[in-house]
């Protein structure tokens, strides 16, 4: 695993416990943020990398920026899309597939993903096998940023 990638990952747990705010501001770097929702945690995260991603989930699965990953190929930082309890589809953005995307996490390795959710409170560490038994919240697509 690349270090930054390292690096991005053990920052972000530092945030575990934060808040969950939908259309939560997303801190400039070095900022303390009060609240996130999952699209500005990722952007929050890739930030403090020096990488720029768009605000929304959506807007981050389109990004030219992430190439496409199949799911045997997942690896740490790669992020995660699902259609949530609230999706949004764009098909024109993913060759014709219909890709209902309404939540992002990042991969952590061992089966984890760390994200932003309201049903649990905010920022948590949690198993992706877990989060998957809710049918919301199968993977759609996986997206790479280096």
């Amino acid at each position: 695993m690349h270090t930054h990638i390292e690096e991005r990952i053990k920052f972000g747990k530092k945030f575990i416990g934060i808040p969950y705010e939908r259309g939560a501001a997303t801190p400039m770097k070095g900022e303390n943020p009060q609240s996130f929702d999952c699209s500005s945690f990722m952007q929050f995260l890739f930030r403090y990398s020096g990488i720029e991603i768009p605000r929304s989930s959506i807007l981050q699965a389109k990004d030219p920026a992430g190439h496409e990953v199949m799911e045997s190929d997942i690896q740490p930082g790669d992020l995660v899309f699902m259609r949530s309890d609230q999706g949004y589809y764009d098909d024109e953005s993913f060759d014709g597939r219909k890709l209902y995307i309404g939540h992002v996490g990042m991969y952590c390795g061992d089966g984890t993903i760390l994200h932003s959710k309201k049903s649990l409170g905010g920022v948590v560490l949690q198993k992706l096998s877990e989060l998957q038994q809710n049918p919301n919240y199968r993977t759609q697509i996986i997206k790479r940023f280096l």
